[in-house]
């Protein structure tokens, strides 16, 4: 299966992807500018890494920043940088610690220099960890990707090296940012927002979508084996009937259906 068994017995997600919604929305609820939401949803950040690494979730992918939000104000998007380079700053020794090796996906270069230089050392820094890969999606965008991915097949097809018939869901995902990745077992979104928001839209097909009402900043552990809780409740059958799964559990080949 994709999942291992967690500290409960049950199975823990391999891949959690997290959209971290309502920092701005924490703020303005306690009277405070935007720039404090974010500064508390950092907090957040640490604690869900820690969390995850000691629950066994072998990959966590948190929406960091998207395309979309290049057109916040000046002042917001150059907050949120300089929020983004101390916290890679300060946290690659807590990353070496627990093990945790840091991945980028995105438009990377649209990054200020200052960020790049950073996220690039931290990335490094931490390439020889194998507990569990953070990965930041940052000014990134689901559709940008794919459309990434178009480009670069077509660009075979054009040089003669791929043929319109070799062209399949495997070649595709190969082509993805997350060509080297499992797609995630379970989304979580926080605020109580109901959308995907241009997030890994190729990869979540099978994704089981957990919402909660908490503001990111309020989010904790305990909320996050919550959300992992209504994960493992639910029966997983990708396209097939429960009489199937079963089946293909107890032939020992239900790595096929994850």
């Amino acid at each position: 299966m994709s999942e291992q068994a967690g500290t409960n017995g049950l199975e823990v997600p391999r891949h959690i992807a997290v959209i971290m919604d309502g920092n701005g929305r924490w703020a303005r609820g306690r009277g405070l500018p935007r720039i404090e939401g974010h500064r508390a949803g950092a907090k957040s950040v640490r604690r869900v890494v820690e969390e995850c690494r000691r629950l066994g979730v072998r990959y966590l992918t948190l929406f960091s920043f998207s395309t979309e939000n290049w057109q916040r104000s000046a002042d917001e998007v150059g907050g949120l940088m300089k929020l983004f380079k101390r916290y890679l700053d300060s946290e690659l020794s807590t990353l070496n610690d627990n093990g945790v090796r840091l991945r980028a996906i995105g438009d990377l270069q649209r990054l200020p220099g200052f960020v790049r230089d950073s996220l690039q050392r931290t990335m490094e820094l931490t390439q020889n960890n194998d507990g569990m890969d953070l990965i930041l999606a940052v000014s990134y965008g689901a559709r940008e990707e794919i459309v990434h991915a178009a480009k670069e097949i077509a660009a075979r097809a054009a040089e003669g090296k791929l043929s319109p018939q070799e062209v399949d869901e495997e070649l595709f995902a190969s082509c993805l940012w997350t060509s080297d990745v499992p797609d995630p077992d379970l989304l979580i979104r926080t605020s109580g927002e109901m959308r995907i928001s241009n997030f890994l839209l190729w990869q979540l097909a099978y994704s089981e979508i957990v919402i909660s009402p908490l503001f990111w900043p309020d989010f904790d552990e305990a909320a996050l084996k919550e959300s992992i809780a209504e994960y493992q409740s639910r029966e997983r059958r990708f396209g097939m009937t429960t009489e199937q799964i079963k089946l293909l559990r107890g032939s020992g080949a239900g790595a096929a259906a994850s």
